[in-house]
């Protein structure tokens, strides 16, 4: 568990700045931050450092970011950070993007960093504009997400005073971020910034947060730009290698396995690794199965993809991985969702855990062989160790006659009926798109269906909030993968509930001129919440019907369909249309596909669909809900 606390027995040796030490993860360890012997504000502390002319904090703080490499920065100004954005007004180098909500803003910085591999960075003004930053803040965490987050603070004589708009976001951040800075002197900007970026990469990546007061930024020095920055700890910087002894165990019992299945998560993403993957599977001859992270780590229309596993995924996949008696775990961290009772999750299997964070082995799953490494170097180390032992993959025949059995006789399917469905409006959307698209999604029951009915051969294409679950991540997130990624078609899947929560960045798209679309998937209803109502609660309704209960909208009563969603794109200049009859589904995606700008697609589809197969939280395969 990536557990973050202080350190209360280190020397707190920076003189100039409260960061105080603390751990954070860097290359698979847990570590405390560099200090330096020298002052980190001298020369002398960095031979090859670069002396700029005299700035202000603000524009230093600007100058940090070119020379890091952002070229966009989602941001909403305010008082303690006013003077960021004046630097910010002064160059040229940075697009400025301004959300119509932190929350918004935040979002679009993780789809930013989700699609292009990139750090991602957002900025607020302090007090309630940095509290609006956490849930993005919390998320990028969960997901291993390399964001840099930049909040205004009140002035420093007034830190811990309760000052109008002061909150400790130092403090606030603490458990869900890899590092946090509240920087007291000027000096240290240059030094923090170039750790920041580092760390928000490295490793396994994640958010890091760097609070400025409002004096540190008007206040003037000459800034010491460092080329490079050290850490106490020398993972940081280094390639987390293993030893080639542990893949020789692995590639041993490999030899030796009749039914090998590969569980691939998001490190395999974040380490870029999705080629080495494909080698690996293809010269052992494992299927493999991805958790909903790892969505595209494999190409899903590969012969040996078992698609994505878990409470939602593929009956055939979680079979594969319930029946196989050697798991080669990659980049994943065993969670719940997974899992399942983590007692009766492949029980019967020998479980071997390549992962770069070291605190994930044995946290969630005990595990035979657990191997500390950067999977890209793992995998590809893999394939080369295969190679020069002449090794020959396992006779799995009758392992593979099984899976494909499963795969024939259990795809995700639906019920036609006369009305649209969620599942047949994401099979469309992909059949129209040729796969070659971006997906966002919200969160909730569509979130499922667009893993399910859309098929992801590359990585980077998934964009979806998955360890918190954050309503209302899928417009912005959509927004900023298209700033990423302007040439590929960008699409948020969402529902009505989760859309509704950050709508106002419609405003966004069209002032910025971003053309991320929305497919809502519009049943009235707040889904999941309603299909676990009627999975265990009886069907009682608990505050999950979205518009006026005795007139309850639907494909067969449109009046009653609440808010009109096309009215409300109008209202902020963005195109919008409304479609509940199976004739008009495939002209309003295209429709939708082939529009320059931003556009809202309405589908009106009913609420009693749910999502299967589905194994019940806590529950084991043995469970597993297929109708």
């Amino acid at each position: 568990m990536r557990q973050l606390n202080l350190w209360p027995d280190a020397p707190v040796e920076r003189q100039a700045c409260v960061a105080l030490p603390r751990r954070f993860f860097i290359g698979g360890f847990f570590t405390k931050a560099t200090v330096m012997k020298k002052s980190a504000t001298s020369p002398a502390a960095f031979p090859k450092a670069e002396i700029g002319r005299e700035m202000k904090g603000s524009d230093c703080v600007v100058e940090c970011l070119i020379r890091e490499g952002v070229d966009v920065i989602f941001a909403y100004p305010g008082g303690a950070s006013q003077e960021l954005h004046q630097s910010l007004a002064r160059t040229d180098k940075i697009r400025v993007i301004l959300p119509r909500h932190e929350q918004g803003g935040s979002f679009a910085a993780e789809g930013y960093a989700r699609a292009s591999g990139r750090v991602g960075v957002c900025m607020a003004t302090s007090g309630p504009g940095a509290t609006n930053l956490v849930s993005a803040i919390a998320d990028a965490f969960m997901d291993s997400i390399p964001m840099v987050a930049i909040t205004g603070q009140v002035f420093s004589k007034y830190i811990g005073k309760m000052a109008f708009q002061e909150t400790d976001f130092y403090g606030m951040t603490l458990p869900i971020v890899k590092h946090s800075y509240l920087v007291m002197d000027v000096k240290e900007l240059p030094r923090i910034f170039k750790e920041a970026f580092l760390l928000a990469k490295s490793g396994r990546p994640g958010p890091v947060v760097i609070d400025i007061p409002k004096d540190v930024q008007q206040a003037k020095f000459q800034p010491v730009f460092p080329k490079t920055v050290e850490f106490r700890n020398t993972y940081v910087t280094a390639l987390q290698q293993c030893a080639d002894e542990p893949l020789q165990q692995l590639l041993a019992l490999i030899g030796e396995a009749k039914r090998p299945m590969i569980y691939a998560g998001g490190g395999v993403i974040s380490a870029g690794a999705a080629k080495e993957l494909k080698s690996f599977a293809e010269k052992t001859n494992i299927p493999v199965a991805t958790t909903l992270m790892g969505v595209g780590a494999f190409p899903e229309t590969h012969p040996l993809s078992m698609h994505w596993f878990g409470m939602h995924g593929s009956a055939y996949g979680n079979w594969a991985v319930d029946q196989s008696d050697l798991l080669i775990a990659v980049g994943a961290r065993f969670d719940d969702r997974i899992t399942g009772d983590t007692s009766k999750f492949a029980a019967g299997a020998k479980i071997v855990h390549i992962d770069i964070d070291a605190s994930e082995h044995n946290k969630n799953k005990r595990v035979l062989l657990p191997i500390v490494s950067d999977v890209k170097f793992a995998l590809s180390r893999l394939s080369h160790l295969a190679k020069a032992a002449k090794f020959t993959a396992p006779d799995i025949k009758a392992w593979h006659t099984q899976v494909a059995t499963w795969k024939k006789d259990h795809p995700f399917r639906f019920d036609e009926i006369k009305h649209i469905v969620p599942q047949e409006a994401v099979k469309a959307l992909y059949e129209l798109t040729k796969g070659d698209a971006i997906i966002a999604t919200g969160v909730g029951q569509h979130q499922m269906w667009a893993a399910q009915f859309y098929r992801f051969d590359e990585p980077r294409r998934y964009i979806s909030s998955l360890g918190l679950g954050a309503m209302g991540f899928g417009y912005p997130a959509a927004m900023g993968a298209k700033v990423a990624c302007p040439d590929k078609q960008v699409i948020d899947i969402d529902g009505d509930g989760s859309f509704l929560m950050n709508v106002q960045e419609l405003a966004t798209a069209k002032i910025e001129h971003i053309a991320a679309k929305a497919m809502i998937l519009n049943n009235q209803h707040l889904g999941m919440v309603v299909q676990w109502e009627d999975r265990f609660y009886g069907s009682v309704r608990g505050n999950t019907v979205l518009g006026d209960e005795s007139n309850v909208g639907s494909p067969d009563n449109l009046a009653g369909l609440y808010p009109d969603f096309v009215k409300i794109a109008e209202g902020f200049g963005v195109k919008g249309r409304r479609v509940h009859l199976k004739k008009d589904l495939r002209p309003a995606i295209q429709e939708m596909l082939d529009h320059d700008g931003p556009y809202v697609l309405d589908i009106i589809v009913p609420f009693t669909e749910h999502v299967l197969p589905m194994i019940p939280a806590g529950r084991s395969v043995k469970d597993m809900l297929l109708k």
